[in-house]
């Protein structure tokens, strides 16, 4: 069986991963690379754990939007593309959380 549905959690993973990264914050980087490493982990609690990453991870993409809003307010520039970038990004992570929700089933059996 094909697990290409796979992709989406795993760039979102890499993705967050990159913006802990730029931030220098290893911790981060580190949590991202073992949440990567649970998505071929074929049980239940890996699935989970995978899932908390991604939740965590929206969390955490909604947050740095908040906050660069207010310092982009605060100095007077423009801040509109920026929140929508972000809120895709926010959007994506969250929806391969759900996508991960859908096919636990399917993970766990194999």
């Amino acid at each position: 069986m094909s697990r290409a549905w796979l992709a989406a959690p795993a760039l979102a993973l890499v993705v967050l991963g990159a913006h802990f990264l730029r931030s220098s914050e290893w911790l981060g980087v580190a949590a991202c690379v073992a949440a990567l490493g649970l998505l071929f982990v074929p049980t239940r609690w890996a699935v989970r754990g995978a899932q908390l990453a991604l939740a965590l991870g929206a969390a955490e993409w909604a947050w740095t939007a908040f906050m660069l809003v207010q310092e982009r307010l605060a100095l007077g520039r423009p801040w509109a593309r920026m929140t929508l970038i972000l809120g895709a990004v926010c959007m994506f992570t969250a929806a391969s959380a759900w996508l991960l929700q859908r096919h636990a089933r399917r993970l766990a059996r194999h």
